[in-house]
């Protein structure tokens, strides 16, 4: 981010207690819609909220570009499978917004096992003067109609609408991690654990499998699907990540069932690196296709990576997050963040990619300059037109003024959510309940 940095924050608990964190507050995604205009987060309670950008004020310049609360809904509830004995959280996780072809906004929505299709409309004018209702909307004694009328639309305060069109319900066995909006605004695919399904936005009671990894024997699984994407422009590409730490890029026209790959993406291991932690830490948490449609990106535990669909040995570049953290995996992995599914984003232009960390640090990484920085979502930072400085970690020996040691890191306060504008240097970053809106003022070396 740039030297003038203007932050915002929105606390997504809105008026609760600012010190006590319900379970049911934290926020589990983040994603802008297509233009950037709206937000949308969702959370661990199963409840969606958008936030709209308010238009440019000559005025109050200060206030460009700044996020208020459009509309809040209740997506999800807790459900139990009684043939499974199974509670199914209400947890948020994923959004994912359509792209827009008429007035209303639409968005899918899933918790493990149902995705929901939304409609956001506005209503600002309401029909007045009915024949057979009165004012109150009560049918009138048909006796003393005596004349009829033609209703006029009159103006209202806005309302927003939201309303549910489809349930996708009864398509996976194991839990949703991804679902991804097809090219041809028509389709959309879902992955859990073992298969991904497509479905057809306007079909709700069947889907496709297209790729299904579950063995025979189930003692023989020795991979897991983590993340799914669709390519932003062909329409028969997708792409899968494995707990392995490989991408299996697929095409829908080879055949109809996936299994067998067009291309797997993997690096090969260095044996000095090998330790018991390796199969974990390499593990791929989040997958995504850069705006051009000739990258992806990559977040495993320690690093990000890109790709080019073109090379399939090894990744272009390789980006160490938190290398510090390379000694603690031990500890790491007695409390479970080692299991900790880290997000990443591009900013518009391909040129500058994000990923969260610990401490409520996020990262960003310049991919032409290879300058890096260290940045952190607090309070402090979170006041109009602060600055954010960038942050060091430092292993042991000497220690610069503003570092942090390793040993006082904060492994409860994590950024795993991030969300880059599709066209300017606004980015929102969740940390626990709050959400955080920074925009960058200049045009610098570090977007």
């Amino acid at each position: 981010m740039g030297e003038d940095v203007d932050t915002r924050k929105i606390n997504h608990s809105f008026l609760r207690d600012h010190n006590y964190v319900t379970e049911a507050d934290i926020i589990s995604t983040v994603e802008f819609n297509h233009t950037g205009e709206l937000l949308a987060t969702g959370d661990k309670g199963g409840r969606v909220v958008i936030f709209q950008r308010e238009p440019e004020s000559k005025n109050e310049p200060c206030n460009q570009g700044e996020y208020n609360v459009y509309s809040t809904f209740q997506s999800h509830e807790p459900e139990f499978d009684y043939l499974k004995s199974l509670e199914i959280e209400e947890k948020i996780n994923k959004i994912k917004w359509l792209p827009q072809q008429n007035a209303a906004h639409s968005l899918l929505s899933t918790n493990d096992k149902t995705i929901k299709l939304w409609k956001i409309s506005e209503r600002d004018k309401r029909p007045e003067g009915y024949n057979l209702k009165d004012e109150e909307g009560k049918l009138k004694d048909l006796s003393t109609v005596t004349s009829l009328q033609v209703p006029v639309l009159k103006p209202m305060d806005l309302m927003v609408e939201v309303s549910p069109r489809r349930i996708f319900s009864n398509g996976h066995t194991y839990h949703v991690n991804s679902i991804s909006v097809n090219s041809d605004c028509e389709t959309y695919m879902s992955a859990d654990d073992l298969r991904i399904n497509l479905w057809h936005l306007a079909i709700t009671d069947r889907s496709f499998n297209i790729v299904d990894i579950k063995p025979a024997n189930m003692e023989d699984l020795t991979e897991v699907i983590t993340a799914a994407e669709f390519h932003p422009y062909h329409c028969n590409l997708f792409v899968y990540s494995s707990s392995k730490g490989s991408l299996r890029l697929c095409d829908m026209r080879a055949s109809a069932l996936c299994d067998k790959h067009c291309k797997l993406y993997e690096e090969p291991e260095d044996p000095s690196n090998r330790s018991f932690f390796s199969e974990i830490i390499s593990s791929v948490s989040d997958v995504k296709f850069s705006h051009s449609g000739r990258y992806m990106l990559t977040r495993d535990y320690l690093t990000v990576k890109v790709w080019d669909l073109n090379m399939e040995t090894k990744p272009i570049e390789t980006y160490q997050v938190h290398d510090y953290l390379r000694s603690k995996l031990c500890s790491l992995y007695e409390n479970d963040c080692i299991f900790d599914k880290f997000e990443c984003a591009w900013n518009g232009s391909d040129s500058v990619i994000m990923t969260g960390a610990y401490n409520n640090f996020f990262r960003m990484f310049d991919r032409n300059t290879k300058r890096d920085v260290t940045l952190e979502a607090s309070r402090e930072s979170s006041k109009p037109r602060a600055v954010l400085k960038p942050r060091r970690v430092c292993v042991g020996g000497k220690r610069r003024k503003d570092d942090i040691s390793v040993d006082s890191l904060d492994f409860t306060k994590k950024i795993l959510h991030t969300a880059w504008h599709p066209t300017e240097n606004i980015i929102a970053i969740a940390a626990t309940n709050n959400l955080y809106i920074f925009q960058d003022k200049v045009n610098s070396d570090m977007h």
